[in-house]
C-alpha cells in the first residue's frame, strides 16, 4: 500500500497513544525498518523550547495565542520532516487533528482559518494513516491521578475533554478509510495486536 508511511497517534490525554507509539516504535526497531519517531509539540531543539512554554502550569495564554504557538512548534519541525518524507516510516504522537479538536472543538476557534494554517505548514507533506486512540471520563481521571506530575492541559475540566474527544471522533467520520478507532478501555495486548495488524499492511510493500 504505502512503502514509507506517515502514520500518527492522535487521543486526548490518557488515551494511550503514547504507550502504543512507543510499542510500533519498538517494533519497527525490532524489524530493522528505519524511522523517526516524534511528539508534538516538540520533536525539534526549538521545538521543545515552545513545548516547554505551552505546557508549563505557570502559563495563562489566550486561545489564539495557544493556536499560534502549536503552529510554530509544527513550524519548527516540518522541513525535518520533509526531509525524511518518503525515506523513512514516520511516527508522529500528535498532529493536526490534535489542532483541530482542541482549538476548533475545544476552544471554539474557526476551523477553516486552522485548516488553512495547517495546510500552509504541511503543503505537499501527507499524513498516510491515523490511530485514534479514546478513552472514557473514569479512566482517563484514574489514570491522570497516577501521573506524577501534571502539565496544563492535564487540568481542564472533564467537559473539555468531552468535546475534543467528540471532535475527534467528527474528524475520523469525514474520512474514516484513513483512521483506526483504538478503545483504549479495552485489553492493552488486545489493542497491540490490532495496531500491528494494522500496522504490517501499512508496511507490506517493504
Amino acid at each position: 500500500m504505502y512503502k514509507k508511511p506517515v502514520i500518527v497517534f492522535e487521543g486526548i490525554e490518557s488515551s494511550g497513544k503514547t504507550l502504543y507509539i512507543n510499542f510500533v516504535s519498538k517494533y519497527l526497531k525490532k524489524k530493522k525498518i528505519d524511522y523517526l519517531k516524534i511528539r508534538e509539540p516538540g520533536g525539534s531543539f526549538n521545538s521543545e523550547k515552545i513545548r516547554k512554554l505551552i505546557l508549563n502550569n505557570k502559563s495563562n495564554f489566550k486561545e489564539n495565542t495557544d493556536l499560534l504557538l502549536y503552529l510554530a512548534a509544527r513550524s519548527e519541525n516540518i522541513e525535518m520532516l520533509r526531509k525524511d518524507f518518503n525515506k523513512k516510516v514516520i511516527l508522529i504522537d500528535r498532529f493536526t487533528d490534535s489542532t483541530l479538536a482542541y482549538q476548533h472543538y475545544g476552544q471554539g476557534i474557526n476551523f477553516s482559518f486552522i485548516k488553512k494554517l495547517n495546510d500552509y505548514l504541511l503543503n505537499d507533506f501527507k499524513i498516510t494513516f491515523t490511530f485514534l486512540n479514546i478513552v472514557n471520563k473514569n479512566n482517563m481521571i484514574k489514570r491522570l491521578k497516577k501521573r506524577k506530575k501534571l502539565d496544563r492541559y492535564d487540568k481542564f475540566k472533564n467537559e473539555f475533554y468531552e468535546k475534543v474527544q467528540k471532535g475527534f471522533l467528527k474528524l475520523l467520520k469525514k474520512n474514516p478509510k484513513k483512521y483506526q478507532l483504538v478503545d483504549s478501555n479495552l485489553d492493552i495486548s488486545f489493542n497491540k495486536k490490532m495496531i500491528i495488524n494494522k500496522i504490517q499492511k501499512l508496511l507490506k510493500w517493504i
